[in-house]
């Protein structure tokens, strides 16, 4: 039996360099090793997600020729169309299925109302510039009503969790040193990323994570709440590295390097891209055009 990755690209912003460096990896991997891949579009933040962003992110994807095993980018668009239906793999299509996990947490025990900002927990708990703040757990004892709030956070037991990294080997991490008790909905009502990433993994039979070491630090957390919601099918990880600016930033959305969409209209063709993505990343030892079918013998 198949094993099942995901491609989740965010559509907050046009797919850029990086974007396809991930896709590589996951579609390398998974045609490598017999898994299959699922696409899944990760909307949770809905005040900087857009449909326009969703809609070049499935264009550039049929473009450079990655074709998913599980929800096709026709199928997305479709579910957009007049009279579609919601997709199960796009997550602002999907509140039941986080409002249950919460619940399912709730009713345990496992969470509580947080009224603290984040200026508050920068005051609470001071950190360096860069470094990851750790919610030192003010709300957990207060037993606030829930009117006060719609924020709610996961409590996070002390302890390493320990895990196996396909690229990094063994890893351990303490989750509740790190950042402490987790967010899973923010004030405005948003399920978090690190809640809803968990949530559709267990719903989509995820069982390896391929991703960028950018997220290394969120696998413990994951791990944890993965464990809270009583997941039983064991996850697997790959982390593979980030491509880089000379001055060590990664390539990123936010800080608008030149995307896909701007490559393909300066005359870019699909193969270039690819070979030009495997190149900086380590995977080929120079830059050359590359299609999909040679992407298994990168990592066989």
């Amino acid at each position: 039996m198949a094993w099942r990755t995901r491609f989740a690209p965010a559509p907050t912003g046009y797919l850029h360099l990086g974007h396809v460096v991930n896709a590589i990896h996951v579609w390398g991997l998974a045609r490598a090793f017999g898994g299959d891949v699922l696409l899944r579009i990760e909307d949770h933040d809905r005040t900087r997600c857009r449909v326009a962003f969703e809609d070049a992110l499935l264009d550039d994807l049929d473009w450079l020729g990655f074709v998913p095993d599980i929800g096709s980018t026709d199928s997305f668009r479709a579910s957009r169309a007049v009279g579609g239906t919601p997709h199960p793999q796009r997550q602002s299509d999907n509140e039941g299925r986080y409002a249950a996990a919460l619940a399912a947490l709730s009713d345990r025990a496992l969470t509580y109302v947080c009224t603290c900002t984040r200026r508050d927990i920068a005051q609470q708990a001071p950190h360096a510039p860069g470094e990851e703040p750790r919610y030192p757990g003010t709300c957990r004892a207060a037993r606030h009503d829930a009117a006060a709030s719609l924020a709610r956070r996961a409590c996070i037991a002390d302890g390493d969790i320990a895990f196996h990294d396909g690229r990094l080997g063994p890893i351990r991490q303490s989750p509740a040193e790190q950042c402490g008790d987790v967010l899973v909905r923010d004030r405005h009502g948003q399920w978090t990323y690190q809640f809803a990433v968990v949530v559709d993994d267990m719903a989509h039979a995820i069982d390896v994570v391929i991703r960028g070491e950018d997220l290394l630090p969120s696998t413990g957390r994951q791990l944890q709440l993965a464990q809270l919601l009583d997941r039983e099918q064991p996850l697997r990880w790959w982390h593979h590295p980030l491509l880089v600016h000379p001055d060590g930033r990664k390539l990123s959305k936010a800080n608008r390097d030149t995307s896909i969409r701007e490559r393909r209209a300066a005359g870019a063709h699909a193969a270039g891209l690819l070979g030009e993505a495997a190149f900086l990343s380590g995977l080929l030892p120079a830059a050359r055009d590359l299609t999909i079918d040679e992407l298994p013998a990168l990592f066989r």
